[in-house]
């Protein structure tokens, strides 16, 4: 049986890194710390679990800290997670059972789901796919000072296993609210020319701190290079559609959501979007045509980015108002009945029941 060397990166995650660790260990064969100066418990919880636990000299540069973490590993395979990150315990044994059947020489890296967000129940709203776990042998390098990546190749084993990301277990850093975005402008002010990749992600930055005019540019600047990946390539055009929707310019999100099928089949987020721009503009036969085809759509690569809900109860909940305002009550209630079955505790669901209970 291979075994599996754990490499984290970690910095002031007490509230977290035992948890993680916890959930692991019993599959690990070999766990390496690598601090960049955590000021609180971390390396003393660290060292409850391990005695591999370094200490590495922040330079605003997360691959070069995950590639030191790897040159630590001595195990067959090198699996790597965030201190809020778990594995949840049917993935666990799911990983037991690859680690002891499925894993072996001809096998180069292991690609794993991440969740990283849930419903009240607990069920993953947002996923993609990483390469989780890696033959060391194959000496995989990081790439990139923020929203590091790792080159992968070879035999890729595609796994249904589960990594959950527990950022809400948590407390929020301030001081390091801004640390990505002021990376990225570090390196602009020296005059670092931006792989598209890192276009991307940059754009990503600026958006999320609310800055959508300087995010549209980046956006359009690493859709214009026509070098990256294609699903980031479709996660740009959206993002791109927030930041006009943000900026009230309806109909440049609109275009920026149709500028999505240039790239692959519609995402069904794409294509309920598309239904409420309709919706709003009480177009509802139409905004219902959208909700069904995001219902019946199947896309084939499942390594991109996923919002669960555009594909069970979201459209739903949309044609449940679509359909009431058309007038047929019957069809209304048929897919609030679909919203119930797959989220019955949200509160669209709660809401709507009580109004359906109230008109009867």
């Amino acid at each position: 049986m291979h075994s599996i060397s754990l490499c984290m990166i970690v910095k002031n995650e007490e509230e977290v890194l035992e948890q993680c660790l916890r959930s692991v260990e019993s599959i690990c064969d070999e766990i390496i710390i690598l601090d960049t100066g955590s000021t609180d418990r971390t390396k003393e919880i660290a060292l409850q679990f391990t005695n591999k636990v370094f200490d590495f000299e922040w330079v605003d540069d997360f691959s070069k800290a995950r590639n030191k973490s790897f040159s630590y590993a001595t195990k067959d395979y090198i699996l790597y997670l965030d201190a809020d990150d778990v594995v949840l315990p049917e993935d666990l044994d799911k990983l037991k059972n690859l680690k002891k059947t499925e894993l072996n020489d001809t096998i180069d890296a292991v690609s794993m789901y991440y969740h990283t967000s849930f419903d009240q129940q607990g069920n993953p709203t947002f996923k993609f796919r990483r390469n989780r776990l890696l033959k060391r042998s194959n000496h995989f390098k990081w790439f990139g000072a923020v929203h590091e990546y790792i080159l992968v190749y070879g035999n890729i084993y595609h796994s249904d296993i589960a990594i959950t990301h527990r950022k809400e277990d948590k407390e929020i850093d301030l001081s390091t609210r801004d640390r990505n975005l002021k990376i990225y402008e570090k390196q602009l002010e020296k005059g670092v020319e931006f792989a598209p990749r890192e276009l991307f992600y940059y754009a990503n930055e600026l958006k999320d701190h609310q800055r959508f005019l300087e995010a549209i540019n980046y956006y359009k600047k690493f859709l214009n290079s026509e070098r990256g990946w294609i699903e980031d390539a479709i996660r740009a055009c959206i993002y791109m559609a927030d930041c006009y929707k943000a900026l009230g310019e309806i109909d440049e999100e609109t275009t920026a959501l149709l500028h999505t099928f240039k790239f692959d089949l519609p995402r069904p987020e794409v294509l309920c979007r598309l239904g409420d721009h309709f919706m709003n503009k009480n177009s509802f036969q139409k905004a219902i045509r959208w909700y069904m085809l995001a219902l019946t759509i199947e896309v084939e690569n499942d390594a991109g980015f996923t919002n669960i809900a555009y594909t069970t109860w979201y459209p739903h909940l949309q044609m449940c108002v679509c359909y009431w305002r058309l007038g047929n009550k019957q069809k209304s209630y048929e897919h609030h009945l679909k919203v119930k079955e797959h989220d019955p505790y949200s509160e669209f669901a709660i809401k709507n029941e009580k109004f359906f209970k109230d008109i009867h």
